[in-house]
């Protein structure tokens, strides 16, 4: 018989510990920050703050409906079976309780960053929906998995972006130019979104070779039921090429001093893999991976590398864009 869950029950499936993720923001108020030259003041502060808190109660609202909704499928994972609903009964209405507070509380503060930063935190919580709840429920479609759940990493990009750009209201026309500049540029918002997904396929590739029995696999996520080791890896390769693409595509319309760090990012794609491909590996959480001592040290460096890029100019690869164009 399971035991009555507590508070601190009811404060674990809102993962707090998995706010770090919400670093992803990071580089949107970067590239924000870049184009607009947004001052830095006390007003400025207060939306940085504010929309990094509003973010993460918004997560936790969907790690909350997550972890209810998924309860008699962790059961199957030899690690997910031990948290807290799967040992715990808890009562459902402070669960619903707890998710209408988180869910409440976040997009009032979110309403006071910007309506734009209030529009996209809405989408975070509606992909939460769609992600866990049912006739939705994507978690359990196979690739569609990957895409609506990684999709969450350039919402916290553009999370991230809309703090730092201009506040100029609502529209007034539908070609308001003006407006439209406001927003990141699609090239950096798909790349963004599969490199998510390669990190989120590599992944579901260490949790099924964890498992290591496709039948069981399969109770515990329905899309597991279609997947294969090899199809997860062609995945994977699908999505670091596209991220790749994308990505060239921004680095030489948006920020071509950035194209010094393809190298790095090429080499970060490639030993994110090679820990995937470990037993048991790292990847399956981001509080495994920070044992990963190295490869923490290398994303501190290469993201310091990222800051000075987006801030420094480099002539002389303007040079080498300019006359390769007449050749």
């Amino acid at each position: 018989m399971k035991k009555a869950a507590v508070l601190k029950d009811y404060i674990a499936i809102a993962r707090p510990d998995n706010w770090v993720k919400n670093i992803f923001m990071i580089p949107g108020m970067l590239f924000a920050l870049s184009i607009f030259k947004t001052p830095f003041d006390g007003h400025l502060l207060f939306k940085i703050i504010a929309g990094v808190i509003s973010t993460c109660l918004i997560a936790s609202a969907n790690y909350v409906i997550n972890e209810y909704l998924d309860v008699e499928f962790d059961k199957f994972h030899p690690l997910k079976k031990k948290r807290s609903l799967v040992v715990s009964e808890v009562n459902p209405n402070f669960v619903y309780l707890e998710y209408a507070i988180l869910v409440i509380a976040g997009l009032f503060i979110a309403y006071h960053v910007s309506w734009k930063f209030l529009i996209t935190n809405s989408f975070l919580l509606f992909m939460g929906i769609i992600y866990n709840v049912r006739p939705f429920r994507s978690k359990e479609r196979v690739f569609l998995d990957v895409l609506s759940e990684s999709i969450n990493n350039p919402i916290r990009f553009a999370l991230g972006w809309f703090i730092f750009t201009p506040s100029l209201g609502i529209p007034d026309t539908k070609w308001d130019l003006n407006w439209i500049n406001t927003f990141p540029p699609a090239s950096i918002i798909i790349a963004y979104w599969m490199g998510g997904a390669f990190l989120m396929a590599t992944k579901r590739f260490a949790e099924y070779r964890l498992i290591g029995n496709p039948e069981l696999a399969g109770q515990y996520r329905k899309s597991f039921k279609y997947y294969t080791e090899n199809s997860l890896l062609v995945s994977m390769f699908f999505y670091a090429i596209t991220c790749a693409f994308f990505m060239g595509i921004f680095l030489i319309k948006d920020r071509i001093e950035l194209l010094v760090s393809f190298p790095f990012f090429a080499l970060l794609f490639s030993w994110y893999l090679r820990i995937g491909l470990l037993n048991d590996s790292p990847v399956q959480g981001s509080e495994k991976l920070h044992t990963r001592k190295w490869f923490m040290l290398y994303l501190f460096l290469f993201t310091s590398l990222l800051c000075i890029l987006m801030f420094v100019e480099i002539p002389w690869l303007h040079w080498f864009l300019q006359n390769a164009n007449n050749y």
